[in-house]
């Protein structure tokens, strides 16, 4: 099954770092975003990728074009120009790299997609969250119900401390920004069948809307539901968090 991941958009609230690369190159210790994300992917031996590049397009293909150097260490013989290469990281990742154009919406990134997909499944997600979701669990639960899409709900990241309280205004427990236990919200980890591209018109055509919205008052769009950790990386202090988890060793989604 192919891996498909949003790689486009501008990362307008991520500005202090985007400026400079596009959002999904954002780095959580020395790693872009990316790495991190399909990383998980690759823990479930989903290892063929299709990137949809947008904004900066270049900075990803650089990063892939040469990531065998990035990532080894390396002699140069400046006689010959020959380099041998030493202590390369392994992985088994098969990366192609789509530009999908500088404005197009979410949805039609997805649908110029389509010819690279084919007639059959594939895996969605976006350049810019993190978690420690079981992809595994998520194809069976998408196979088992026979509908076009499931989506995977999660709760939400509190901004702020979350308070319980009982009936006589007593604090019964305090937590430091944790995962709320109210309300589910799009996880971004999808399962999509090929037969959903027909509900995406053209490149003005946010993901979220039109399609998603159709194909869930067809009964057609099922909820994976995950309890574990999940974080996107929309703003500094979410880039922060998550340098923060990575260095002290206590990254959740380094499965």
């Amino acid at each position: 099954m192919k891996v498909v991941i949003l790689a486009g958009g501008f990362g307008t609230r991520l500005s202090d770092y985007s400026e400079r690369v596009p959002k999904p190159m954002v780095t959580i210790g020395n790693r872009p975003i990316l790495w991190h994300i399909m990383k998980l992917y690759e823990n479930y031996e989903y290892n063929n990728f299709y990137l949809a590049l947008g904004y900066k397009s270049e900075k990803i293909k650089e990063y892939f074009r040469n990531y065998r150097e990035l990532n080894s260490d390396f002699t140069v013989d400046l006689k010959t120009g020959s380099i041998n290469s030493d202590n390369i990281e392994g992985v088994n990742w098969k990366v192609t790299l789509i530009n999908t154009g500088l404005d197009t919406m979410t949805g039609g990134r997805v649908k110029r997609m389509q010819n690279y997909i084919g007639n059959e499944p594939f895996l969605l997600t976006y350049g810019d969250g993190v978690s420690n979701i079981n992809i595994k669990e998520l194809v069976e639960f998408h196979r088992s119900h026979g509908k076009l899409v499931t989506v995977s709900a999660v709760h939400p990241a509190a901004r702020f401390g979350e308070l319980d309280i009982n009936s006589s205004s007593q604090v019964t427990s305090f937590k430091e920004k944790p995962q709320t236990t109210q309300g589910w919200i799009n996880g971004g980890f999808f399962v999509i069948e090929p037969g959903f591209f027909d509900y995406i018109d053209n490149d003005n055509i946010s993901l979220e809307r039109e399609p998603l919205e159709k194909v869930a008052k067809m009964g057609q769009l099922m909820a994976y539901h995950h309890d574990g950790f999940w974080q996107c990386m929309d703003t500094r202090r979410d880039r922060e968090v998550l340098e923060e988890l990575w260095l002290a060793g206590n990254a959740p989604w380094k499965i």
